[in-house]
């Protein structure tokens, strides 16, 4: 039994043919985590009455990658053997690859990485930066022999149940910390697929976006690094602080769902969609008076 998880934000450009892709997938769950959304992708993913979608509907932004933690904390809770990780804007041909990473999975391992680098290419500035940085952490741990550029920061992968029980959960919501902890409970991490970033379909960002995006994954990486030599954590380099997108992750949010969780609270009926639920308004889902999350 597998899940997709796929977080998305205004993806309604890209979310039917991200679901186009993962509903030929042989999972049991496709789980999607809409943040903030003030679009039309509530309403597109709400058109395909699949049973096994679940929607859940964050009206508050939750803040980049907390989405990706908080449908993993659902699959862990609907108790599935592992869960494959594709975002909402990843629209391209990409079955084959996602089928090799739930393949990966099956066989035992418990990260499956994409490689979104398989050759060189010409790189602006701002990506040689990060990448320089994702290639320092994977030294760090003594995982770029095997990985190379890889991390759960770019392109789907997949966890096992282990990994979905074991790692905590800002490993989860700040993607390079998947790795620390990957190694430091001896999990096992490989890369299971390559496609070329452009592949992936995902669209170009803005300037400003870039900058902000680069700057929270060097910042992520440098709390990796910090941890592996046992030092505070920090995302400070020299006189700059790496912040980017960083205090936009609402931990709180984040806890508040995995309490919801184990007591199917209010939190819980306010947030959780199943096929067949109805909403009151425009994007806005009316919570339900009971539902079986176990279809």
């Amino acid at each position: 039994m597998f899940a997709t998880v796929i977080p998305a934000k205004n993806e309604e450009k890209s979310i039917l043919a991200v679901l186009t892709t993962v509903l030929r997938l042989p999972v049991n769950y496709i789980i999607l985590v809409l943040n903030g959304c003030t679009d039309r992708t509530l309403e597109l993913t709400r058109s395909i009455l699949d049973p096994r979608i679940h929607i859940l509907y964050f009206s508050d932004s939750l803040g980049i990658d907390i989405p990706r933690a908080i449908g993993a904390l659902y699959a862990r809770h609907l108790g599935v053997k592992g869960a494959l990780f594709v975002d909402g804007d990843m629209s391209g041909d990409i079955y084959q690859n996602l089928i090799s990473l739930l393949t990966a999975i099956q066989a035992g391992i418990d990260v499956a990485l994409t490689n979104c680098y398989p050759y060189i290419t010409h790189r602006q500035k701002l990506a040689n930066l990060v990448l320089k940085f994702r290639a320092k952490l994977n030294r760090e741990l003594d995982l770029f022999k095997s990985l190379g550029l890889s991390t759960p920061t770019h392109g789907p992968h997949a966890l096992s149940e282990h990994a979905l029980q074991i790692l905590p959960l800002e490993a989860i919501a700040i993607p390079p910390l998947t790795l620390y902890w990957a190694k430091q409970n001896c999990l096992s991490v490989k890369v299971a697929t390559s496609i070329p970033h452009e592949t992936l379909h995902s669209p170009r960002k803005h300037r400003p976006h870039a900058r902000l995006i680069a700057e929270t994954i060097i910042g992520d990486c440098l709390m990796g690094l910090a941890l592996n030599q046992n030092k505070p954590l920090t995302r400070s380099l020299g006189k700059h602080q790496l912040i980017g997108y960083h205090p936009e992750r609402r931990f709180d949010l984040l806890k508040q769902w995995e309490q919801s969780l184990h007591s199917q609270d209010m939190f819980y009926e306010q947030h959780v969609i199943l096929p067949g639920s109805f909403t009151s308004g425009k994007n806005t889902p009316s919570p339900r008076q009971s539902y079986d999350v176990n279809l």
